[in-house]
């Protein structure tokens, strides 16, 4: 069967073997390549665009979009459609074949343009769910981090997708996900301009441009439905769409609590344990400020997630198995090395390292500890070699943990590795961890700066600011230069409306340091001081010089933004807030200027349509 391309014909559907459709005439090889085979979804007056599976002149099946409209406006959203695709390289986001191309109707001047596309095999999860039912607790937590991924993707190259919902998913044959239809993709910069900027604003500072405003039920935001629509948006209909996914629910049939609009769904699922409904509903918190900042944070909270998660299992390697069959051959030929005793435990410590480096952990404590018993001197080249190891986990802070803690069981005098032990469990938020080995780091050594400045850093992003600054200033005693202290002891000193002594310390620094990123650090602290003192050329100023010296600090850059808006810059500021918003940050206070900003937006009044 072949279907007419035409959406006016009355009778679409024609035998295979024909060139041209029976009822209207029009061509069914469309642009001499592709013949529609059937549409992906109805066919009628509800879209504005029609999918088609299609097949190539070589038996290849993929996909067309069809889009029927002359409007400038709906021309101009395919194209963009089509310019974005081509900017990613993702597994689970559909490549484009071709430009956009038209085609001219049969006894008609009007054209329709169409786009072709990779065709994902499989069901949308609308589909799946109906044959299948709720999931698991184990596959949404896959899935979740299949499509954290491609929005990873999306979000990194500057646009967010605007309508995730379960039936513009794919499951693949192998189990992988694939997202689909981009034609309300949005690009961040443009987006952000379009609401806040160009028409004068209003007391907001914000302009009145006008912003395409795409809603599926359930699934959209309130700002989004405002026209404000930002990337956290994203996270809400993701999360949704896993409400839907473990309850089984649509989720306009779960209740919703009337004081604060959070939706009601964990009773309905009862299998996912807390940890990981906490993170849900940190997805579709009401509020685009309470949802995570960004895909790299989410998949930070998501590679921890299973540890936390009581029915989570790790199965084992063929190496971990066969561990101990070589850990009994080991002990056999035992009595050989007890007359090279030295030699034997050099042998069993360079094996265990061998093991270590294949992932085999169990396989490596075993030759270690016969290491140890030939010679307990190797001790301190285990420790060593496991602090090498940890310090080189950078994209695994667990690994990093374990390393750090297999080191001290070798040598448990060593204070760096306790600060650096202290340090990971912080990012972790171990927090009982943090204070205890900054505490055996101090005990064995009281008069490290770094040990001082790492637990007042601790205190400092718990929001203990007084415990931070006696840690500051017991750490200056220790190195009266020492920079990080001196910047860390400055910003404390803004929250603490002490501007003067503020500028006093970053102008210290300033003066001992040639370091780019930490004289970045010190003009951001210089700045910040102005800006609360209401002097907005020369926080300015000082700004500027911080953005030029480190251009990655999203600080810096929400600091901006405000002075930007104070001068009446208002074009400027939002895009700095753009930066703000996007950059990477774990500090407090940049959170809370992110939470104001797109609470602002959120209530801004919607554009006119």
């Amino acid at each position: 069967m072949s279907y007419c391309i035409n959406p006016k014909c009355k009778q679409r559907q024609n035998p295979d073997d024909i060139e041209r459709c029976l009822n209207c005439g029009t061509e069914l090889l469309i642009d001499q390549r592709f013949r529609l085979i059937k549409p992906l979804r109805p066919l009628d007056f509800r879209y504005n665009t029609e999918i088609f599976e299609v097949v190539d002149d070589e038996g290849t099946h993929k996909v067309i979009k069809v889009l029927g409209s002359q409007k400038p406006k709906e021309i101009s959203l395919l194209e963009r459609e089509t310019l974005t695709l081509q900017l990613f390289n993702h597994p689970g986001i559909p490549r484009v074949i071709d430009d956009l191309f038209t085609v001219t109707l049969h006894n008609s001047s009007s054209d329709l343009h169409c786009l072709i596309m990779q065709k994902f095999e499989g069901q949308n999860l609308e589909q799946w769910m109906e044959a299948n039912g709720r999931i698991s607790q184990a596959l949404a937590l896959n899935w979740l981090i299949q499509l954290v991924k491609i929005l990873d993707e999306v979000h990194r190259s500057g646009f967010f997708h605007r309508d995730i919902k379960p039936s513009n998913i794919i499951v693949q044959p192998d189990g992988q996900l694939g997202l689909i239809d981009f034609g309300a993709v949005r690009e961040v910069t443009r987006s952000y301009l379009a609401k806040v900027s160009g028409s004068g604003g209003n007391d907001m500072g914000m302009g009145q441009h006008e912003v395409t405003v795409l809603v599926t039920a359930g699934y959209t935001p309130l700002e989004q439905i405002n026209g404000q629509a930002v990337p956290q948006s994203d996270f809400y209909a993701l999360g949704r769409t896993l409400v839907y996914l473990v309850t089984g629910l649509h989720v306009l049939d779960l209740p919703a609590d009337p004081n604060t609009t959070r939706l009601i769904w964990r009773d309905k699922a009862q299998h996912i344990e807390k940890p990981f409904a906490d993170l849900l509903d940190d997805l579709i918190a009401p509020a685009p400020g309470q949802r995570p900042i960004s895909t790299q944070i989410l998949l930070a909270r998501l590679e921890d997630l299973p540890r936390q998660l009581k029915n989570f299992r790790f199965t084992q390697s063929k190496t971990f198995k066969i561990s101990a069959s070589v850990g009994l051959f080991a002990l056999g030929v035992l009595f050989i090395f007890k007359i090279l005793l030295p030699l034997g435990a050099n042998i069993f410590a360079a094996q265990g390292e061998i093991s270590e480096a294949a992932n085999d952990s169990q396989g490596a404590q075993e030759y270690f500890k016969l290491a140890v018993k030939f010679n307990p001197q190797v001790k301190n080249s285990i420790a060593k070699f496991y602090f090498d190891k940890a310090s080189r986990s950078t994209k695994n802070l667990r690994d990093g943990k374990k390393y750090y803690e297999l080191s001290l069981k070798y040598n448990n005098q060593d204070v760096d590795t306790y600060n650096n032990l202290a340090f990971v469990c912080q990012l972790l938020n171990e927090f009982e961890c943090v204070t205890n080995n900054y505490e055996k780091a101090l005990k064995l050594k009281p008069d490290t700066w770094g040990g001082r400045y790492g637990l007042g850093s601790f205190y400092d992003d718990q929001g203990k600011n007084d415990l931070a600054e006696q840690q500051y200033y017991l750490a200056l005693k220790s190195n009266s230069q020492a920079i990080p202290v001196i910047n860390n002891l400055s910003r404390l000193k803004i929250i603490k409306s002490d501007y003067n002594a503020a500028t006093s310390l970053a102008l210290e620094g300033l003066k001992n340091t040639k370091e780019p990123k930490l004289q970045a650090a010190l003009y951001k602290n210089l700045g910040w001081a102005k800006l609360e003192q209401k002097k907005w050329q020369k926080a300015k100023e000082y700004l500027e010089k911080a953005e030029e010296l480190d251009p990655q600090r999203a600080d810096t850059y929400c600091l901006l933004a405000q002075v930007q808006e104070a001068l009446g810059d208002n074009d400027n500021s939002w895009l700095s807030w753009e930066v703000c918003l996007l950059f990477e940050s774990k500090q407090p206070e940049v959170f809370r200027w992110r939470s104001k900003v797109l609470e602002r937006i959120r209530l801004k009044p919607s554009s006119p349509q």
